[in-house]
């Protein structure tokens, strides 16, 4: 990437961050503050790791020369039964366990269950949320946000309490702006959006042909329009999700 200059030769600056052109052509303003604080975080994390790393090695220094990790637990549990001078076989001891861990297991399933429907429900909310207020969705996109979501949503998870997104390899996306800190929403969206090679049919004055060429998207009373080409290009769910708005009055399905 490279500086952007203005006819003078000085350099752009947007906001106080001087702006630099990527390979791609984007132009993003550089976070020289945010930047230099993420590196100094990032650093100090690289430290609090390798000594973690360190403190395992010598941690691990104990247990030379034990090859058979199974066996020497299987020992200290007969040792820990003798000791505690419990008359009861160790394999027996080993089968009450295992009776205690189901029952506690049954018992407490339904507080499993429970709090997995909750992250789940929580999920829908916040990724959900994030698409149907989405200000590049409302502002660049052809389709509405539910299309929009069934087609990007997956690429979207809660990690930490905070949504993260990654590409088709699995790789998490980044911020252009702020180096070294996760891409938030819309500019993660962007990024996904810019690797989409159906992109024409979803954005608004994006040059395809048919309803995306026509201000974006919009046909007679109003409504947005979808092309018989534009609709064949959606994936199956895309297709169903766009035949139900459809149905419903929220988008015409054109020629």
């Amino acid at each position: 990437m490279k500086l952007k200059l203005d006819d003078q030769g000085h350099v752009v600056v947007v906001d106080g961050k001087p702006v630099y052109v990527h390979d791609d052509g984007k132009e993003v303003p550089f976070d020289a503050v945010s930047t230099v604080n993420t590196i100094s975080r990032l650093n100090g994390e690289a430290k609090s790791h390798r000594e973690r790393a360190e403190g395992a090695e010598g941690r691990l220094k104990l247990f030379e020369g034990i090859d058979d990790a199974d066996a020497a637990r299987k020992a200290l549990g007969i040792v820990a039964n003798l000791d505690a001078k419990k008359l009861v076989d160790a394999g027996e001891v080993d089968k009450i366990k295992a009776e205690v861990s189901k029952a506690l297991e049954a018992k407490y399933q339904p507080f499993v269950e429970k709090a997995s429907q909750l992250e789940a429900e929580l999920h829908g909310e916040r990724i959900g949320g994030a698409f149907s207020r989405s200000k590049l969705i409302a502002e660049k996109f052809a389709i509405p946000a539910d299309l929009v979501q069934a087609r990007f949503g997956n690429a979207f998870s809660l990690e930490d309490g905070k949504i993260v997104a990654k590409d088709s390899a699995g790789n998490k996306l980044y911020s252009r702006s702020s180096p070294g800190e996760l891409a938030s929403f819309d500019e993660a969206l962007e990024l996904l959006v810019d690797a989409y090679p159906h992109k024409d049919h979803i954005l608004k004055g994006s040059g395809a042909s048919g309803s995306g060429a026509q201000g974006g998207g919009s046909g007679a009373g109003g409504k947005r329009t979808v092309t018989r080409a534009q609709f064949n290009a959606l994936s199956p769910t895309e297709q169903a999700s766009t035949a139900q708005a459809a149905s419903k009055g929220e988008l015409a399905l054109v020629d």
